[in-house]
């Protein structure tokens, strides 16, 4: 009998454009990048304990406007600790944490596909299949949070549908 294969995770990543961007990821040497800074314990452990190595991950810009699902990444390396919070001189540093007591974790992500078109918020918000999306969900603020099968799939669909209209509208 043939092994099945593992099913694969879904995620969605937030990053400030101005910190990071898509853009930034996709000028990074081989388009890859760690994933660092995450300082929010359930986010961290959703990496720590969920991202696994070909997990599927949603890119989005937030604190911009308008805030949008701008692309699609990999994670090509499951967690680690994450060094830059042993280091004073890094924006993400956490004095409680040391190489013999890490404390938080990164992952690291290698650039599949940006968007044609950015996904903004209000057109997720129009879709009925996302509105039990936790990126929608009022106060939601995980930097990392998980992602349905069909959520991702509604994602993927819209910006193929939206990329289709630009260019119809443009030729």
């Amino acid at each position: 009998m043939p092994k099945e294969k593992p099913s694969k995770n879904l995620w969605l990543v937030k990053s400030e454009p101005d910190c990071f961007s898509i853009q930034d990821l996709a000028d990074a040497p081989d388009q890859t990048t760690c994933w660092d800074g995450v300082r929010n314990y359930q986010a961290r452990n959703f990496m720590r304990d969920g991202m696994k190595k070909g997990d599927r991950v949603l890119f989005y810009h937030s604190s911009t406007d308008p805030a949008s699902i701008v692309g699609v990444t990999e994670v090509v390396r499951e967690a680690y600790p994450d060094h830059t919070a042993w280091d004073p001189s890094e924006g993400h540093y956490d004095p409680k944490a040391s190489p013999e007591n890490p404390i938080w974790q990164m992952v690291d992500l290698r650039l599949v596909e940006i968007f044609p078109v950015p996904l903004t918020r209000d057109m997720l918000r129009e879709e009925p299949t996302l509105q039990e999306m936790e990126l929608l969900r009022r106060g939601s603020r995980l930097s990392v949070q998980p992602v349905t099968k069909d959520e991702f799939k509604t994602v993927l669909r819209l910006s193929r549908k939206l990329a289709r209209s630009v260019d119809t509208a443009e030729g």
